[in-house]
């Protein structure tokens, strides 16, 4: 019996006939990083083509996404220095600026989807994700100001939280916090197996969050690890978590695919800075075709099981697949 496996794979045609997998513009989550300023748009060095802007300008930004057929923004802030302290006080500010963006992005475009950044690097004068006590990342009083400003970002009408910490217990105090503050149509997204990892640098850029000792280790999961990444996963999913995340993505495909496989709820994937960034690199290079190898990526996600991609080449993906 003959068996001609190359005949669904003999031209353009058939090949996008039978294709398992396939990108949609519905796909992906397009992250934001705000800043304080009129007119204000800063390109990240490590990051080309990729912008901090201001909030006067974020409401252009999202019509133009809207209008692209992107639907979802992920928004982050860069906080300055003068009001970072160890207890993420300015997090908690109801005019503060991820307050003032998401209300801005609300007000431009009613119907997209602002989910929004819960951790305290960006407002920690230590750069870490929770308070430092004797040198220490302490849990349980960082998940008290994660709860809290979670309530505040949904108050100013964010749709999902995100909370990208990796404290323990953090998904229920935040899922009760909502609760009880009558939000209980917001939801979450966790970052339920975030690593870490040394791809982060350039985000670390765009936000100044870098951490001012040691690293984030202590609370952020080891790479060699698997089974882990299941059992946080189940935790969050228990704790009530309406999205899960597995961050990095390219290096952690894997790990999509152990999630996917295990969760109930909807998987997200999100394909970071240093991964964005070498892609960019080896291109400017003339090492690898950009827009092959953006399709090519996404598509590597999507296959491994990621119902959606938070991404910086949202855009590029939307133009590439018109």
């Amino acid at each position: 019996m003959y068996r001609r496996n190359r005949i669904l794979r003999q031209s353009a045609a058939i090949r996008s006939l039978v294709a398992e997998t396939k990108l949609s513009t519905d796909d992906f989550i397009v992250p934001l990083f705000i800043i304080e300023g009129n007119n204000e748009r800063q390109e990240i060095s490590s990051m080309p083509g990729y912008y901090r802007i201001s909030i006067d300008l974020l409401a252009n930004e999202a019509k133009t996404l809207w209008a692209m057929g992107l639907k979802s923004v992920l928004l982050f802030i860069k906080c300055a220095d003068d009001k970072k302290d160890n207890k993420g006080t300015e997090a908690l500010n109801p005019d503060g600026l991820m307050q003032r963006s998401i209300k801005a992005v609300k007000h431009a475009v009613p119907d997209m989807l602002v989910m929004t950044d819960v951790a305290l690097d960006p407002f920690s004068s230590y750069g870490h994700d929770g308070i430092v006590e004797d040198g220490q990342i302490v849990n349980d009083a960082t998940v008290e100001v994660l709860a809290a400003m979670s309530v505040s970002h949904a108050a100013a009408g964010a749709d999902i939280v995100a909370p990208s910490d990796m404290m323990d217990g953090r998904i229920a105090a935040i899922r009760e916090a909502l609760e009880d503050s009558n939000f209980k149509q917001t939801g979450i997204m966790a970052y339920s197996a975030k690593y870490a990892s040394c791809f982060y640098g350039p985000f670390r850029d765009a936000l100044d969050s870098a951490p001012g000792f040691g690293d984030k280790k202590t609370y952020q999961m080891d790479y060699a690890n698997r089974l882990e990444a299941i059992k946080e996963v189940r935790m969050d999913i228990e704790e009530g978590a309406d999205i899960v995340m597995v961050k990095p993505a390219l290096a952690y495909l894997d790990i999509i695919r152990e999630v996917k496989n295990i969760s109930d709820v909807p998987v997200s994937a999100y394909n970071i800075s240093g991964e964005y960034a070498m892609i960019k690199a080896a291109a400017k290079m003339g090492w690898i075709d950009e827009d092959k190898a953006i399709l090519e990526t996404l598509t590597a996600i999507k296959r491994a099981g990621a119902d959606m991609i938070a991404t910086y080449f949202a855009k590029d993906a939307v133009r590439l697949l018109g």
